[in-house]
């Protein structure tokens, strides 16, 4: 859980060159320019490379100032900074597979993207208990275990990108060379991609710091597993919108308006009524998934109360993330921004502090700014997506 911001914050550098790249590809591809494709792919694998070179020596010279700042104490510290540390030295394993993997699904490759992270979640499933138990290595057992799976994903990854005939991209030296008008457009759309994981970086710091001055490490063990809870709601709707992107950006550079609008209902429908779903199980039940993460008495008895309270808005995020990914798929930058800045970093970060300030309750305030921005942020996203959807459609891609 205190790791869980360094994390994130590594994961959005992937998505910046990731999320930015594939669906520029994508269109390219639509307009049959694969050339262009291709040179898009290999320089977002040398922005890759930049920031995992960057982000190992922030994390191995500054690890235990950030983590003592995110709300370790002097309990956990210790166990914090052994678990980042070999975290750390993988950064371009997990940069490689999470910023590369978009460009098989952008190709059509489907299968082949989704066998990267069953590759990895498997071998981090076996090596896990052999490492932390058999081998009594503890959280360094389980911090190895990840990185070992990250570097068999990436090393798939690369080689299907480089070697395998039936990609339609590749990978070249030439390629990787930096021309400034593909990493700007890569950038320049990546960036909501990119805000929208940081600020979870963010968003952990501020939850947990407001957490541990009004309820210390039981509410911030509590936020562990409502965060771990709310993935299983958020990374099925992210994959649908993966999924989605390529179509969605291919047939928006090819000019077939109709089946750019099928696909965006199909995700629609598909990520709203899961959310929904999840919604209506944790209010019912949410001692079922608190129990998969930990039978502590105490620490079961407070994420039950607190999960009621986090998890009421859930419903409304299918809607936001269909829409605010939409934005990306169709090379809309500048909105797609404005999207993902406005759920957390204009909305839930403040309310995190400011709430506390008008209840008496102050941990029950803190919970609370979750489901006001998710329904706040969802119902602007939504309703500017369907003003201007029309418009994008007839405007048309820009260009290269």
């Amino acid at each position: 859980g205190l790791c869980m911001p360094l994390m994130m914050f590594m994961n959005a550098f992937a998505m910046l060159a990731g999320s930015g790249g594939a669906p520029r590809a994508a269109i390219a591809m639509g307009r049959g320019d694969r050339a262009e494709a291709s040179k898009i792919m290999s320089n977002s694998l040398t922005l890759l490379l930049i920031f995992s070179a960057g982000i190992t020596a922030l994390y191995l010279l500054f690890a235990e100032p950030m983590l003592t700042l995110f709300g370790a104490s002097p309990d956990t510290l210790p166990y914090a900074m052994e678990y980042m540390g070999i975290i750390s030295v993988g950064t371009v394993f997990t940069l490689i597979v999470m910023g590369m993997n978009p460009y098989l699904t952008a190709q059509g490759f489907s299968n082949v993207a989704m066998m990267t992270t069953v590759l990895g979640a498997v071998i981090n499933i076996i090596l896990d208990p052999i490492f932390i138990f058999a081998l009594d290595m503890g959280v360094a057992g389980a911090a190895l275990a990840t990185v070992l799976s990250q570097a068999v994903g990436a090393m798939w990854v690369l080689l299907f990108l480089t070697k395998n005939e039936k990609s339609l991209l590749k990978i070249t030296p030439a390629d990787m060379k930096p021309e400034g008008r593909i990493v700007g457009g890569t950038l320049a759309l990546g960036i909501s991609g990119f805000v929208m994981v940081a600020t979870e970086s963010l968003l952990s710091i501020s939850f947990n710091s407001s957490l541990q001055r009004y309820g210390g490490d039981l509410a911030v063990g509590s936020m562990t597993i409502l965060t771990s809870c709310a993935q299983l709601a958020q990374m099925p709707v992210s994959g649908i919108a993966q999924g989605c992107q390529p179509i969605v950006s291919f047939n928006y550079g090819a000019g077939n308006r109709e089946r750019v609008k099928q696909c965006f209902r199909l995700q629609l429908l598909a990520a709203a009524g899961y959310t929904t779903l999840f919604w209506a199980a944790t209010m019912l039940f949410p001692q079922l998934f608190v129990q998969i993460f930990n039978r502590d008495a105490a620490l079961v008895e407070h994420t039950v109360w607190a999960m009621r309270i986090y998890m009421a808005g859930i419903f409304s995020l299918g809607f936001q993330l269909t829409c605010q990914q939409s934005f990306v798929a169709l090379g809309q930058a500048k909105i797609s921004l404005l999207m993902a800045c406005l759920r957390k970093l204009i909305l839930l970060i403040p309310l995190i502090f400011i709430l506390p300030l008008f209840f008496e309750n102050k941990v029950f305030a803190v919970f609370l700014a979750e489901p006001l921005s998710d329904i706040l942020a969802a119902a602007v996203t939504t309703g500017t997506f369907f003003a201007r959807f029309d418009k994008i459609l007839h405007h048309g891609p820009t260009g290269k």
